[in-house]
């Protein structure tokens, strides 16, 4: 995928549990109907990858501790960039689990599936997870 990525929007949410779903609206209103216009079926792979990247911000970082989340959504040549930055998690990153079919644990999993490609980034404290989808799904 091109590198060069435009920002389309971003928010920022308190760290709490109801801030998962304002940021699954606000992709859903950001991205319909100028970007995701293929019947839904990226804009349901997206919503799952950014419910999936908030969830775990506020589940198992300092944004769930009285902090924030930020929600970015970038624009590249043929695919969408969502992006979570927490407040940071005392050093450690995102990390698939070995047992997919453990009750919890799935949801990079399902990222990795969903995604052309992702991954995470340090900002000091903080950490970035971005996953790149395709504006027109892979068949």
């Amino acid at each position: 995928m091109n590198t060069q990525m435009t920002v389309l929007a971003s928010l920022t949410l308190p760290g709490h549990p109801r801030s998962v779903r304002h940021a699954r609206r606000f992709l859903r209103d950001t991205l319909v109907p100028a970007h995701a216009t293929d019947g839904g079926e990226v804009l349901d792979d997206l919503t799952l990858v950014v419910d999936e990247f908030a969830g775990n911000a506020i589940r198992h970082t300092a944004s769930g501790r009285g902090g924030q989340v930020t929600i970015a959504l970038l624009l590249g040549s043929g695919a969408v960039r969502v992006e979570v930055t927490d407040d940071g998690a005392d050093g450690r990153r995102p990390e698939v689990r070995d047992a997919p079919e453990d009750e919890s644990g799935r949801g990079l999993h399902i990222v990795q599936a969903l995604a052309a490609a992702w991954g995470h980034r340090a900002d000091g404290h903080r950490t970035t997870v971005w996953a790149d989808v395709r504006l027109t799904p892979a068949r």
